[in-house]
């Protein structure tokens, strides 16, 4: 006999799939432990050494701020307030996985091993912050809206086609999930349970759009359902939430099971970018205030100050020891030549047809004056 069918009600049918995906959280506001299954098992060094990397992102991110009004970096994102969501997610990584950013996603290639001089150059449009290193596993940040999650499920299909243990982790916003490549890509890498772990950092606006001006759908994460891949919402302030279902989600995927959606419910600070962008302009200060009361640094600095780990001390220490870095990378890239307009043609091609040999000649023997 023919299982009995549920009354046809589309109301039921939304409220059920909306059911399905909570936010989970580890910590609450105040650092306080709230679901103990979602609290990695990472020890005392490790833990410091993820708050230092937030630290750090912070400090980047005043400090780039800065050099680009003084007209010394080039295009900047803003990250200050998806320490959370970019570095506890890049700390779930091997070495050996590959990463493909978008723009706003510098601080995790940064840790996952490009040198921040190039990162600098890369701001500043620089070739030579796209050479990058054979052993570093990622692209450059992506520019296109959602194109790097087509460039990933390639990436992570190969993975998979070679028996790699490794996966791909890349990142869009919530704008980006609007995008035709976003579909286009958790279908495909769902079609062939490609190596993937899929982030939607949910920062409420893209560019100036709200969230809830882009889709009907209640999350993001439920996105996931339509390409037959598991997708989950995360807490994206919560440094141990992000790492643990991050951690997970690359366990899924590199064992042959197939991509995973995450989306990570957090804010940006600043401006989309510095590029133009006021915030002011389309945010309130009540919606501020209310995402700064939930502070990635805050939440994370109390919970590790109870079990005695950090300090004021010891963040001063990563906040100077930052500064410094910063300081040697930008002097490094001040040194890199400048670029030439015959650099620009003898890029365009390997082997360069008669008109761009011309052309090369006459700019060099102007640039030679």
């Amino acid at each position: 006999m023919a299982e009995k069918q549920k009354p046809l009600d589309f109301n039921i049918l939304l409220d059920e799939i909306n059911a399905e995906f909570p936010t989970y959280q580890a910590l609450d506001i105040d650092g306080n432990v709230v679901n103990p299954d979602l609290v990695p098992d990472l020890s005392d060094e490790e833990l410091v050494e993820l708050m230092t990397r937030m630290v750090w992102s912070r400090v980047l991110d005043q400090r780039s701020t800065a050099l680009n009004r003084q007209g010394r970096l080039g295009f900047f994102a803003p990250t200050a307030g998806q320490e959370a969501s970019q570095l506890a997610s890049q700390f779930a990584m091997d070495k050996e996985d590959y990463l493909l950013p978008g723009y706003r996603d510098v601080p995790q290639l940064v840790q996952h091993g490009l040198p921040l001089t190039e990162a600098f150059l890369w701001s500043r449009g620089h070739a030579a912050g796209n050479y990058y290193a054979e052993d570093l596993k990622a692209l450059p940040p992506q520019i296109i809206i959602g194109a790097q999650y087509i460039q990933a499920a390639g990436v992570a299909l190969g993975m998979k086609k070679r028996n790699k243990k490794n996966v791909v982790f890349t990142y869009t916003g919530d704008g980006g999930s609007s995008q035709g490549d976003f579909y286009e890509a958790i279908n495909f890498a769902g079609a062939y349970k490609a190596n993937g772990v899929f982030f939607i950092q949910n920062n409420g606006f893209a560019i100036s759009t709200p969230r809830e001006k882009q889709t009907a759908a209640k999350t993001l994460a439920q996105k996931a359902v339509a390409a037959g891949i598991p997708g989950i919402q995360v807490d994206g302030m919560d440094p141990l939430a992000v790492y643990t279902v991050s951690k997970k989600a690359r366990e899924w995927a590199a064992n042959g099971n197939g991509p995973v959606l995450i989306e990570t419910l957090t804010y940006r600070y600043g401006p989309h970018t510095l590029s133009g962008d006021d915030p002011t302009r389309y945010r309130s200060k009540e919606l501020d205030n209310e995402w700064q009361q939930k502070d990635p640094l805050v939440r994370f600095r109390k919970y590790l100050e109870a079990k005695g780990l950090w300090s004021e001390e010891k963040e001063e220490a990563v906040i100077e020891q930052t500064k410094e870095e910063i300081k040697t990378a930008i002097a490094e890239a001040d040194r890199v030549p400048k670029q030439k307009v015959s650099d620009f043609l003898k890029n365009m091609f390997e082997v360069q047809p008669q008109a761009i040999k011309e052309q090369i000649a006459f700019y060099e023997a102007k640039e030679s004056k």
